[in-house]
């Protein structure tokens, strides 16, 4: 394989039949894991977006490999090859509980994080856990930076799209359960730049990953994790501006939901911001422009090194 390279069924069935058992409270998660927590600055959490999976990193996943060592990345509940109960919501604290969970019982004590979408708030959330660890001296698990593409990191700049408002409404489980792979692709699709639409094939491989094990039929609940951030504006937008730990943003300035807009945004709000913006790409970056986004994270790292 290439140092990237493209989403296909082929590498999707390879994904999965390397994956790894973790269990988080009795309910099965995927994980993906290269290399061991060996060294304690080498290792690196990626947090996938809604409403894929973990797959969405491999574009990307043999160079992350090579530079960190160490490299995880799971489904998170409700997601991908991960259990998807009924009848429940996905709760923003229960992702970060998991990836803690996963965290400790690799060994790891200090963690990067390179984040997308819903792992964005995911993020917010461990870098909030942080900052509480670290006011009282705890350092059984420290974050040593934190990369994120495109995501709602502000609740007043997302601009949801008209499925994601229809499944956050009272029809919201009509609208899951009405979801059909004829109807999901075309409005997936609309979510990338105008020059880096997916292929028929990567399409089917979104929505393997969204279909298995009836996981469409979730949408309605998963979804809820845009409301929480609203109602957790203080805390997770406040975990950006008050964390000592470098932040790089990778941002799709073409993304209709969290392109060039927040992007405006985090730099208004967060003290001293970094930020890598490509024109011409949309809100899955690292699948779109795996080569730019790859060496983006290669370079926030380079000069953290340097320091």
């Amino acid at each position: 394989m290439s140092r990237t390279a493209a989403l296909s069924l082929a590498a999707l069935a390879r994904w999965r039949a390397d994956g790894l058992p973790f269990r988080h409270r009795g309910q099965p998660i995927f994980v993906r894991e290269a290399g061991a927590a060996i060294d304690q600055d080498t290792s690196l959490l990626c947090l996938h977006g809604f409403p894929t999976a973990s797959n969405d990193w491999y574009p990307i996943w043999d160079g992350l490999v090579a530079r960190f060592g160490h490299v995880l990345a799971f489904d998170m509940l409700g997601y991908g090859f991960s259990a998807k109960p009924a009848g429940q919501d996905y709760p923003i604290g229960t992702q970060a509980d998991i990836a803690e969970a996963l965290l400790r019982d690799r060994g790891v004590r200090r963690v990067h994080l390179l984040a997308h979408d819903v792992g964005d708030t995911v993020a917010q959330e461990l870098l909030a856990r942080d900052g509480e660890r670290r006011a009282i001296g705890d350092r059984s698990l420290e974050i040593a930076s934190c990369v994120l593409l495109n995501g709602g990191l502000f609740p007043e700049t997302h601009r949801a799209s008209r499925a994601q408002k229809l499944l956050l409404s009272r029809l919201g489980p009509l609208v899951a359960a009405t979801i059909s792979e004829k109807r999901f692709m075309p409005n997936f699709a609309l979510v990338f730049g105008p020059q880096s639409k997916p292929s028929a094939e990567e399409l089917q491989v979104y929505w393997a990953l969204l279909a298995h094990d009836n996981g469409h039929r979730r949408l309605h609940r998963l979804i809820r994790y845009i409301l929480e951030r609203r109602a957790n504006r203080d805390r997770w937008v406040g975990a950006l501006q008050r964390t000592v730990v470098p932040l790089h943003l990778i941002d799709g300035a073409r993304d209709p939901i969290s392109g060039a807009h927040m992007v405006e945004r985090f730099r208004e709000l967060i003290p001293n911001p970094d930020v890598t913006l490509l024109p011409e790409v949309g809100h899955y970056p690292q699948t779109e422009a795996p080569e730019a986004v790859l060496d983006a994270v290669l370079r926030f790292h380079e000069r953290l090194q340097g320091r």
